[in-house]
């Protein structure tokens, strides 16, 4: 291996800074990937709970508007559109055919459904029993394993609100004959006034939180390898230019003095410390040259005196 010692000045400093840059590197990855994560997971979250007060403002509606206009058919004839989570649930289904929305699925999670379609599974359940320890709650999210694959979710309580839920939710008896044909008297039934029975969920597969976060790391790091690169390539260029280059110069002169060339003198272009270096070797030079004449000047003293004696 190449010893640090054998490199030249500029291959030293490019090797510091390669050596910064791979620490700066994995550190701000590391730190990026979490952030971008938990900044991905909120941006999903944003949408989620903006479509989740879609749905409320869609089951208002129906049970405001669509029930009391159909309610007198029910007798004959079960219309589903009078439902506030059929109509969330449909509605949501025609949001689904926008793009950006695709990936997104929607349930609303019920520990007694009238239909089977919206009853919880053991993941939803523990979180409406989450929901009822804790009251009225606000909304939870995080990350679960289904056999599809992992998936990202937000929750919130599904709480009875309005007291025309209990005409066909309460008992039996006073439900719609047409809804306990459909349905039948076995589900669905004994709900109570603004208790918490289920749980709205929306939820989104996992990997597109890791694939938005891992495209955000990816531009990021892009950009500081390009920034670093950048960097490397200035620095060399003006180490070069206001150090080796000077140095290489003095180098030549300090070997041309040192053959006896006492006349080359040492460039002084900067005030830095490359210069103070500069003007220190010409005093030296000047040292020197002095030194020289002085000896020359014994020399030719000894010699004057020795043809005297003869």
């Amino acid at each position: 291996m190449l010893k640090l010692q054998n490199l030249q000045l500029g291959q030293k400093f490019t090797v510091l800074l390669l050596l910064v840059f791979l620490g700066g590197i994995l550190a701000s990855g590391l730190a990026l990937s979490s952030v971008l994560n938990r900044s991905a997971q909120a941006q999903l979250t944003t949408k989620a709970l903006m479509l989740m007060e879609t749905m409320n403002s869609v089951r208002d509606y129906t049970s405001t508007h669509i029930q009391p206009e159909l309610v007198s058919r029910l007798d004959a004839e079960f219309l589903p559109q009078t439902v506030p989570a059929y109509a969330a649930r449909e509605v949501f289904e025609s949001f689904r055919g926008n793009p950006i929305y695709a990936d997104f699925f929607y349930k609303e999670a019920t520990l007694n459904p009238t239909n089977l379609r919206d009853k919880a599974d053991d993941f939803e359940a523990k979180l409406v029993q989450q929901f009822q320890q804790q009251g009225k709650g606000k909304e939870v999210s995080g990350f679960r394993k289904t056999p599809g694959g992992d998936l990202f979710y937000i929750a919130r309580p599904l709480h009875v609100t309005q007291q025309s839920c209990l005409e066909c939710h309460s008992t039996p008896n006073v439900a719609p004959v047409s809804m306990i044909e459909r349905y039948g008297p076995d589900h669905g039934f004994g709900w109570k006034l603004d208790e918490i029975i289920g749980a709205q969920v929306i939820s989104v597969p996992a990997a597109k939180v890791l694939t938005s976060a891992r495209q955000s790391l990816f531009l990021i790091l892009g950009i500081f390898v390009v920034v670093f690169s950048l960097t490397t390539l200035l620095v060399n260029l003006w180490l070069k230019r206001f150090v080796v280059r000077p140095l290489n110069r003095m180098a030549k002169v300090a070997e041309a003095v040192s053959m006896g060339d006492t006349k080359a003198e040492f460039t002084v272009n900067s005030k830095d410390e490359v210069g103070q270096l500069a003007e220190a070797f010409n005093r030296m030079r000047m040292s020197l040259q002095m030194a020289m004449q002085r000896l020359d000047r014994y020399r030719e003293g000894r010699r004057n005196s020795g043809n005297l004696l003869q």
